[in-house]
């Protein structure tokens, strides 16, 4: 937005005559005629005067528009504020929706117990956590009836090399090992597509307790698939705690002294 503001003065006349003889109104009519002029004596007087330049201002509102549009792009931003004490977290996943369910894929982080040396030890690794809900309508679905699989780093490894007419199945007992076992059954399967053109994820739920015995599947195409494999290649190392250990360690010349002295016996077979 660009404002311009111009400040004119008009320009003064030359001369201002005054005739001191014509103040009275009824003298004016006596010199009409050039006669008349004769009789009567004129005085001039001539005002010097000193012209002034023209006023030519510019005032440029443009800073003030985009100063106003930075404050609303900054006020409307949806980067989340850091968290005092700790790095701000994020959450992420992917969806797929069919006709008659709907499959979410998320991530969940390893965790790690920290030592009495100060450094920090993996406890449980992480997970992909699989959520299938079925269809209650016409693009909509149940969440409150879903029902979850948690996919570990090795039946990840699974999926990434399963092959087009290949399948597999996973069972899980969220029970084995503690007085409730076999009351509760999970089994995932992945069955190629009879045309070729994907793979079907089955997952039935039995729970004895509730005499509850539930199936979900959902067809997922060979596009969505490869969406999915390569997630999973990506996150596997961050879910085995990988970039923790990545991240600390620092290579310093200190280290390289100490690699390359044959007094170092631990590295000393690959430094000579």
């Amino acid at each position: 937005m660009l404002q311009l503001q111009f400040l004119y003065s008009p320009p003064v006349s030359a001369q201002t005559l005054n005739f001191n003889t014509i103040s009275n109104p009824k003298l004016s009519s006596s010199f009409s005629s050039p006669k008349s002029l004769q009789n009567h004596a004129f005085k001039f007087n001539t005002l010097s005067f000193t012209s002034k330049p023209s006023k030519f201002s510019l005032k440029c509102r443009q800073s003030e528009y985009f100063d106003q549009k930075q404050k609303l792009n900054n006020s409307s931003s949806t980067s989340p504020p850091p968290s005092s004490g700790s790095p701000p977290r994020y959450y992420v996943g992917h969806s797929i929706y069919k006709g008659k369910a709907a499959l979410t894929v998320e991530p969940r982080a390893p965790e790690f117990v920290p030592l009495d040396s100060g450094a920090f030890k993996i406890s449980r690794e992480g997970f992909v956590l699989l959520q299938f809900a079925p269809a209650a309508g016409v693009r909509q679905y149940d969440w409150g009836r879903k029902q979850v699989f948690s996919l570990s780093v090795t039946e990840i490894g699974t999926l990434i090399s399963l092959g087009t007419k290949e399948s597999c199945e996973f069972f899980h007992d969220p029970f084995k090992g503690k007085s409730d076992e076999g009351k509760v059954r999970k089994v995932l399967k992945v069955e190629p597509l009879p045309d070729g053109s994907g793979h079907f994820f089955n997952l039935g739920v039995q729970k004895k307790l509730l005499n509850m015995d539930e199936s979900i599947y959902i067809p997922v195409t060979r596009a969505e698939f490869t969406v999915l494999k390569s997630a999973f290649s990506y996150i596997l190392p961050y879910l085995l705690g990988w970039h923790a250990f990545a991240n600390s360690t620092k290579l310093d010349e200190a280290s390289r002294v100490n690699n390359a002295n044959p007094r170092y016996g631990g590295d000393y077979e690959w430094s000579r």
